[in-house]
């Protein structure tokens, strides 16, 4: 089954803070000021992040007083998941070909040279 993939959700996950962000995220809850004490980028950084996570349904935020408490959101992180073992299972299927066609070739090219040495 090939599943379709969603831009919005693969250009959120393509960036290495926002990847770091949602490990830590999955530990559980957190808000811009808690993660951004243990991330190398500021408070304001990280609220421009999460609003990408946000939009792209991997967190879900709930205001409590004046911060924003950001979780995962499993279903959404699911869809992620079989995306990638989608795009995984077509890409091994394509290096599967790759490979049988060179095999195929070099294959060709022996029985070639065997021809040639033969006469």
């Amino acid at each position: 089954m090939t599943v379709a993939v969603d831009d919005a959700l693969w250009s959120a996950i393509g960036d290495p803070t926002r990847r770091r962000m949602l490990d830590l995220l999955l530990a559980g809850e957190g808000t811009a000021t808690s993660l951004s004490a243990r991330l190398p980028v500021t408070r304001q950084a990280v609220a421009k992040h999460l609003v990408v996570l946000d939009r792209a349904g991997l967190v879900t935020g709930t205001l409590e007083g004046r911060e924003r408490r950001y979780r995962v959101d499993d279903a959404q992180l699911a869809v992620a998941a079989a995306q990638l073992e989608s795009v995984g299972s077509a890409w091994d299927a394509r290096l599967q070909r790759i490979k049988r066609i060179s095999e195929e070739i070099a294959a060709e090219q022996a029985g070639a040279e065997r021809d040639v040495e033969e006469d």
